[in-house]
This record gives C-alpha cells, sequence and structure tokens, in this order.
C-alpha cells in the first residue's frame, strides 16, 4: 500500500501551512494555511488548487493561525465537504478568524480595485468573503487532546497540546499498512516556548517513524526569562517609549501575542512598574478572542494565568468600530496602541504606522517574527522609508524589537523537543521555516551522538512516498510547478520583484528631489525612458 505526504505549503517558508496525506485510496490534509509575506508568496493564495478539493476526505488542524488556517473557507468553496478536525480551543478562535479573515480580503480587494479602476487596470476579487468563511464553519469537529479518533478510514489521529496558542496541537497519527504494524507519524504544528504567559508547556507521544517539524527559529536563540523577568524588560520599553514623548505603537497578533501583552501591561501599572496610561487595544478580532481567552481562563481550560482578570483594566479601551480607531489618531502622545497585524501586513495597524513612524518622538515595538517582504521586515531592517497603502513614509521614529513574546520555541528548544521525541525511526522533514533557520537546525541535529533518520527539507509541491525504509522523493518531472526554481527562490529570500519594484520607485523620488533644477531632473527621466523603451517586452 503507497503512502504518500505533499508539501504544499510551509516549506522553504513559514507561511502556508498545508500537507497532503495519501493513504489507501484516502486523502487527508493537515492544515490549509494562507501564504504571507512577499507579493510572490501571496499570490499562491489565488493560484489553482495543486490538489482536487473534492477529493480530500478530511482536514485536521494544528492551530488557528491564519497560515495554518486561512484557506479553509477558499478549499470549501471549492467543493470540499469533508470535515474541518480541530481541538475545542482551535474552533472557537476559527468562529472569529476566518469570517474576521474573509472581511478584510473583501476591503482589500475593495481598496486595490479602486485604484486599478483609476489605472485602467481589471477587477479583482477576494479570494473568499465574509459569507464564505462562515459557511465553512458548518463544517467544523471538535475532538479533545490526547483522544484517539478516526480523522479517515485507515488514519487514526490524536491531538496533544503543542504549547503554541490555545487550542494548539501537535498531530499524531497512525496510519494502517499491509503488514498490521501502522505507520506512526507526528506533525509538530507550531511548538510553543518555555515560560509561555497564558498556555501550558508542550507535549508530545516518542518512539515516531515519520517526524514533520516546525524550524521557524532554527539557528535563533532568545533569553530564558522567567514571567518577573519578562515583564521587566518589558517595563523597560515602555517607559522609555513613553518618556520620549510620543506614542508606543505595538503590532501584535490578535491571537494570543494581545492578551499575553495586556496580562503583563495591567500586571506593570498595578504594581506601579509603569504609568497608568490609556491602552488601545484597535482591533475588533482582538477584542473578540480576548473574550474568547476570558471565558476559557474562567473555565479553567487551557489558559493559566497569574491574576483573575489578567485582560480587564480602566485604563483598557478596546475599540471596534473605523469610527473609534479614527479618533485614536487625534492622540499624539502618551498612549500605547495596540493593533493587527502583527507583520504590519494588514489591517488597522498600519493607519497607526501612518500616523506615528514619521514621528520623531513615536516609537514601535516589534515583538514577533515577521515573515520576509511584510513591512514589519522592513521596518527590523532598519528602512528610513516604507511605502504605506500607495504612501511614501519617512520612519523617524524608534523602532525596537522583542522577541520574549515569541509564540515558538527557540532553537536550544526545539532541539529538546526533537530529542524526547526520539527515536525518530525512518524520516524527519523540517519545514514552517526559513532555508538558513531550517539548515541551521539540520546541521545542530547532525552533530548528534544518537542515531537518526536523513533530515530532508522540502521544496512547495514536493511529494514523498512514506511506506519505505525512509522516505524517498517522487520525482515531478514535467508536472506543472506554482513556483519556478528562480521565483521560489526569490520568494523564500523574501525580496521578489515587487520589493525592488518598491524600493526602485522610492530612490527614484528621493534623486529627483534632491537634484539642483528641473532641466536635470528631465535629463534622468529621459535616460530612464529609454532604458525601459529598450527593454524586451
Amino acid at each position: 500500500m503507497s503512502i504518500t505526504l505533499t508539501f504544499h505549503g510551509a516549506a522553504g517558508t513559514v507561511t502556508g501551512s498545508c500537507y497532503r496525506l495519501e493513504a489507501d485510496g484516502k486523502t487527508l490534509l493537515i492544515d490549509c494555511g494562507m501564504f504571507q509575506g512577499d507579493k510572490t508568496l501571496k499570490q499562491l493564495n489565488y493560484e489553482p488548487w495543486p490538489f482536487d478539493p473534492r477529493g480530500v476526505d478530511a482536514v485536521v488542524m494544528t492551530h488557528a493561525h491564519i497560515d495554518h488556517s486561512g484557506l479553509i473557507p477558499r478549499l470549501t468553496k471549492a467543493g470540499y465537504k469533508g470535515p474541518v478536525i480541530a481541538t475545542e480551543g482551535t474552533a472557537e478562535l476559527l468562529r472569529f478568524m476566518l469570517p474576521d479573515s474573509g472581511s478584510i480580503q473583501e476591503m482589500e480587494v475593495e481598496r486595490l480595485n479602486r485604484r486599478n479602476q483609476r489605472r485602467g487596470l481589471p477587477s479583482l476579487r477576494p479570494i473568499y468573503t465574509q459569507q464564505d468563511a462562515q459557511d465553512a464553519l458548518e463544517q467544523l469537529e471538535t475532538q479533545p487532546y490526547e483522544n484517539w479518533f478516526e480523522a479517515v478510514p485507515g488514519v487514526r489521529a490524536r491531538f496533544w497540546n503543542a504549547g503554541h496558542i490555545l487550542g494548539a496541537a501537535s498531530i499524531e497519527l497512525a496510519v494502517a499498512q499491509n503488514d498490521g504494524k501502522p505507520l506512526k507519524l507526528l506533525f509538530s504544528g507550531d511548538i510553543g516556548p518555555e515560560h509561555k504567559a497564558l498556555v501550558k508547556s508542550p507535549e508530545a507521544p516518542r518512539d515516531i517513524d515519520i517526524l514533520v517539524m516546525e524550524s521557524t527559529y532554527g539557528g535563533r536563540t532568545r533569553p530564558k526569562l522567567d514571567p518577573l523577568q519578562r515583564r521587566a524588560v518589558l517595563a523597560g520599553e515602555v517607559n522609555a517609549a513613553l518618556a520620549a514623548g510620543g506614542n508606543l505603537v505595538i503590532p501584535a497578533f490578535a491571537v494570543e501575542r494581545t492578551q499575553e501583552l495586556l496580562a503583563d501591561l495591567n500586571r506593570l501599572i498595578a504594581d506601579g512598574t509603569v504609568p497608568s496610561v490609556p491602552i488601545f487595544v484597535d482591533s475588533p478580532l482582538a477584542t473578540q478572542i480576548t473574550h474568547v481567552f476570558d471565558r476559557f481562563l474562567q473555565a479553567g481550560n487551557g489558559i493559566e494565568a497569574t491574576t483573575k482578570q489578567p485582560f480587564a483594566a480602566g485604563n483598557v479601551r478596546f475599540t471596534r468600530t473605523v469610527q473609534e480607531s479614527m479618533r485614536i489618531e487625534k492622540v499624539k502622545g502618551g498612549a500605547i496602541i495596540i493593533s493587527a497585524s502583527g507583520m504590519c501586513d494588514a489591517g488597522r495597524i498600519r493607519h497607526h504606522l501612518k500616523n506615528n513612524l514619521w514621528r520623531a518622538n513615536a516609537t514601535v515595538l516589534l515583538i514577533g517574527y515577521m515573515a520576509p517582504g511584510t513591512l514589519g521586515a522592513l521596518l527590523e531592517a532598519g528602512e528610513r522609508r516604507v511605502r504605506i497603502q500607495g504612501d511614501e513614509i519617512a520612519v523617524k521614529a524608534r523602532i525596537r524589537k522583542l522577541e520574549i513574546y515569541s509564540g515558538h520555541a527557540d532553537h536550544d528548544e526545539l532541539l529538546d523537543w526533537l530529542r524526547a521525541r526520539l527515536p525518530v525511526r525512518r524520516g524527519l522533514f523540517l519545514t514552517h521555516g526559513e532555508l538558513d533557520a531550517a539548515a541551521s537546525l539540520r546541521a545542530a541535529i547532525a552533530g548528534w551522538k544518537e542515531e537518526l533518520p536523513p533530515v530532508t527539507v522540502p521544496h512547495i509541491d514536493e511529494a514523498y512516498r512514506l511506506d519505505g525504509k525512509r522516505p524517498a522523493r517522487i520525482p515531478q518531472d514535467g508536472a506543472p510547478r506554482r513556483l519556478d526554481r528562480y521565483a521560489e527562490a526569490e520568494a523564500l529570500a523574501g525580496h521578489d520583484w515587487h520589493n525592488d519594484y518598491a524600493r526602485l520607485m522610492l530612490d527614484v523620488q528621493r534623486r529627483l528631489r534632491g537634484m539642483e533644477d528641473d532641466t536635470a531632473r528631465r535629463r534622468l527621466m529621459r535616460k530612464l525612458q529609454r532604458m525601459i523603451e529598450a527593454a524586451p517586452q
């Protein structure tokens, strides 16, 4: 019996998690996530499916983050009729996150179509709508942790707490084989770090045949801080930002990161460590998710905190409407603004960045992973001018970075997690990481004394047979690729031609403004025009 695994996302990149397992005529998807990052990668969200959605029998979810769940509405819209199986926590988050994602798709496309209409370009359609997302929720089914269930005939599954966000799971599979001994697979999902503010430490089984493991922070370590130390570091950043006189803008994921920040900020204010200033949580989704966290906390179901009311305080103001969000722009200093998205790539955070980045007394505090090509990654890299919604913005604000709130295990924690899973008998795949991160983790593993199977870093859409002694890549000669090797290399490096185009436009504008007179400016523009006309079509 043939058992194959195809990597349709999170292969050489962090986002787009989607693995397709085929066994005995049945097809199971592990995750169905959206690509995020540069435009070449994001374009894959619009491309035809590399498989027939109608031929999928079940989807099993590791967790609710959009890079793992964001294409479920598109899958169901394309004809998938089976269950979407998740933990209770993941299902509860998806009920808010997927409709919110659909709303974002609609708003983004509406804004882009207005620009395209003025430019004489064709209109676009959203990946899916809010209603598509609501329809997809009808297919949600839940299973508790550590409980075996039949995902599809011949494949049993159970969830293990991954310690990443509320409801996050590693997925153990037992695939029936002809010899009567099941093939044991483990998909790590996103593995949480030590000393998370709200979620328990990860758990998972050992003695696995095939392990598919995330590598997001391969090659990168973080300070090992206990909760008291973590809050002290945050207090230092907050006090320095407020002392500068401007606002403190924090791009934060609506799920988990916002709630962790609120819990620590409220504790610091209650202790008198930082002043009691207005804290604006400007994200309708973060507001809804905070209520979900509070319900799970009060029920003692998967959430832990040092106080009974970690998210509630008189100085915290949740904003829902656009009008409430716009009123925040009148606040020129002395406030903390927490808004999504965490990578600055969509949502209301871009308006707050446009309003604050050019102010020398403002501070932007980056507190999580920034995918290559995102606005957050450009700010982290020190860009002094950026484009937001078509406008050029000078970056004069203080740009600060904290990784102590990461939801991912770092290099050392990943290795510890892997060592606790040994033996891994047939194959280890490193996914959900940039190529350098996966290579660093692979090099570290190579130095272990324990006997390990081959370590593979797959490419997008590569397929492997798993029923032999070792995984064997299935040749795809002549098969269509969603990314050719050149485009894949550019996209995975996080700097595709769209980034180069934005940089070129900024450089041209800066050079023209700096010239001494209009004659010199026209001379440069004519030279550029001749180069464009001479270029092949």
